[in-house]
């Protein structure tokens, strides 16, 4: 399992990908239930990683790594949120506000952590 762990590539790209097809199905007119479900494996996929990096990682500053798990979640769960509401043609521009915030939070921490680059900080 040490792929997992091992460097960042692995995570930063299901990121990516999860928040590329987030923005195509988000921004599409009908909701598309393939996009969406292949959407939710890269969610799976984020948070194992993301799991795997924080348990190998976090001796070196447990605090940081904790709100960016945290806001990790947070984020994957807004992005669901907008898409959910969405579909159900519901209002959705909190879920959205959210969704900004907690994504550059986690990008903040993501990069300010020692396995990152210096990113605003």
């Amino acid at each position: 399992m040490s792929f997992l762990t091992d460097s960042t590539h692995l995570h930063i790209t299901t990121w990516v990908v999860a928040i590329v097809l987030f923005f195509i199905a988000a921004l599409s007119a009908k909701p598309n239930k393939g996009l969406h479900m292949a959407l939710r494996l890269f969610y799976i996929l984020i948070i194992i990683s993301g799991v795997a990096l924080f348990m190998k990682h976090q001796t070196i500053d447990p605090m940081l790594y904790g709100m960016k798990l945290l806001f990790g979640i947070v984020t994957v769960g807004m992005m669901e949120m907008v898409l959910v509401k969405k579909a159900k043609g519901k209002p959705n521009n909190i879920f959205w506000i959210l969704f900004a915030v907690a994504l550059f939070l986690t990008l903040f921490l993501g990069f300010k952590l020692p396995m990152g680059i210096n990113f605003l900080a």
